[in-house]
């Protein structure tokens, strides 16, 4: 399971854009949301890099 930390993750739409641009990606990854700590876990067969590549491409940049 990957954990990142998502400074500019903070409501609900955040987590919608997110589960959009992740399940693109791996349409089985599982994600787990904690919006008060901006923290994300990932369980995915995507590897590390393509995670953050997505993330990043959807506006969130892990810290």
């Amino acid at each position: 399971m990957l954990t990142f930390t998502l400074p500019e993750m903070s409501c609900g739409h955040c987590t919608g854009a997110i589960s959009r641009a992740l399940k693109e990606l791996d349409p089985a990854c599982e994600l787990e949301f904690d919006l008060p700590a901006h923290r994300l876990r990932v369980q995915s067969s995507a590897d590390r890099d393509e995670v953050i590549e997505a993330l990043i491409d959807a506006g969130y940049r892990p810290a």
